[in-house]
């Protein structure tokens, strides 16, 4: 899209470009927090969890992430989106100034606070899953397969979670780490290009990460990627 640090598809595609590309990033993160309290509630308090996660509440959730990503995006790139032009530096640029505490915010609000957040929400839910495990261990009367059962789902959970934390600091730290600098040394050397394009490819792994620790997804998957979907009957396929 850049040839030479310069933009050649207008001001109106780059405006729609930086509005699109904060948008979706910081909507993904958002719903990565999403997907991590859900899991807490979840094993930490399975009892409670049909009436604490419903489909309403979801899709509200679901609905601010979104929305906040919009206005936040909005806020951000104002100063740039009513100035483009004065942002050129040569014929067909495409660059958005939004300053140094811009970025700073955008640190916090983007990486520290999703990441506080979910490194505490999977803390609480290794600390149950031990203390779970050391629970069974003490009823010696209680059967040697419900011990290793419930062992096994809340070591599997904690560990999908370790995954998703570990996935998410090695994408956004480097472009985090590099943001604070200038951004046209971002953008115009090839390590810069290669730090944002593992930001976004956070973006694309945080789905299927969550999701192909799932049998169901697997099996669903199986099932529209053979064309099996188009088979009469396919709607009613078991796949819990």
């Amino acid at each position: 899209m850049m040839i030479d640090g310069c933009w050649y598809f207008g001001d109106l595609m780059c405006a729609m470009y930086g509005f699109l590309d904060i948008v979706i990033t910081s909507s993904s993160v958002g719903n990565m927090v999403l997907i991590s309290v859900d899991r807490y509630v979840a094993i930490c308090d399975p009892l409670h969890y049909p009436t604490k996660v419903t489909l309403k509440r979801i899709r509200i959730s679901v609905s601010l992430c979104w929305t906040f990503s919009l206005f936040y995006s909005t806020v951000l790139l104002r100063s740039n989106l009513e100035q483009l032009s004065r942002n050129s530096s040569c014929a067909g640029d495409c660059a958005a100034d939004i300053g140094f505490i811009a970025i700073v915010v955008d640190n916090i609000i983007t990486f520290i606070i999703p990441i506080t957040v979910i490194i505490v929400l999977y803390l609480r839910v290794f600390v149950v899953a031990v203390s779970q495990v050391q629970a069974m261990r003490s009823h010696i009367a209680a059967a040697k397969h419900s011990k290793v059962t419930a062992k096994k789902s809340e070591i599997k959970a904690a560990r999908t979670l370790g995954v998703v934390v570990l996935v998410f600091l090695m994408c956004l730290c480097p472009y985090f780490c590099i943001s604070l600098s200038s951004q046209d040394t971002l953008f115009n050397t090839l390590s810069g290009v290669y730090v944002i394009s593992l930001f976004y490819f956070n973006s694309c792994l945080n789905p299927l990460i969550y999701a192909f620790f799932y049998p169901w997804f697997r099996k669903a998957t199986k099932i529209i990627f053979t064309l099996q979907v188009f088979k009469s009957g396919s709607s009613e396929a078991n796949i819990l």
